[in-house]
Order: structure tokens, then C-alpha cells, then sequence
């Protein structure tokens, strides 16, 4: 029972492969209590399996690239939710219901020409 499932968040792209196994959760080769140092992006990637008590009885494997580090850590989570969903559909409802499964589909605004950024303007001098 391996699952493969996409995450994405921003510019990050989190691929998730999730076994039966004693709940070791690696990142990009590194245990992702490693990888995440601050302790609310580790909580974050942790959230679909408490949400579904599913914590301790997968083994979890995840390549991630692009964004920033906040951005990785929500494409994971929502990567590991949709597997979850996947190897056991009666908990599409708790995850669906602590927001889990939704796709954040905000990105950063492209700059546009005559502007300093996306909307910041010249400073206007009226004399």
C-alpha cells in the first residue's frame, strides 16, 4: 500500500509516499523534526494524522521543493491528508472539517511595469 499524492502551497511542491510502518515521517532524506526547526511548521506537517489518529501507524516519505519554508511545510500537510484519504476514506470528514484538504491557492503577485512592486506606486509629488 504505497500512496503518492501532491501537495502544493505557493511555489512548494511536496510529493507524499505514505506505508504502514512505526510513524517516521523523513523529509527530503532528513527527519522532518530536522528539516522544520521551528516547532509550529513540525505541528503543521504533524496535523492530518492527529486529525485522523492516524499518528504512529504510518511511515511517511516526502520529496519537497520550491517557496519558502512555511509554504513547504503546507504543501506536506496537505500531501499527507490526501493520502490518508486515500488508504481510508472514512476520514475524509474529520480532515475535511479542520480545513485540511484545502488547496491555498494564493501566490505572490507579479510585478508589473511602471510600478516598484506589484501595486506600489512612484511617491506622488504634487509641486
Amino acid at each position: 500500500m504505497d500512496n503518492i499524492t501532491v501537495g502544493r502551497r505557493k511555489a512548494a511542491v511536496a510529493r507524499a509516499i505514505i506505508k504502514a510502518g512505526s510513524g517516521n515521517i523523513t523529509v527530503n532524506g532528513k527527519d522532518y523534526k530536522e528539516f522544520f526547526s521551528l516547532v509550529y511548521l513540525q505541528n503543521k506537517v504533524e496535523a492530518p494524522l492527529n486529525t485522523s489518529e492516524s499518528a504512529g501507524k504510518f511511515d511517511i516519505e516526502v520529496n519537497v521543493n520550491g517557496g519558502g519554508v512555511k509554504g513547504q511545510a503546507e504543501a506536506i500537510s496537505l500531501a499527507i491528508a490526501r493520502a490518508l484519504i486515500i488508504d481510508n476514506p472514512d476520514k475524509r470528514g474529520p480532515l475535511k472539517k479542520a480545513k485540511l484538504l484545502r488547496r491555498d491557492a494564493r501566490k505572490v503577485e507579479r510585478k508589473k511595469t511602471g510600478l516598484r512592486k506589484a501595486r506600489k506606486k512612484e511617491q506622488f509629488s504634487k509641486r
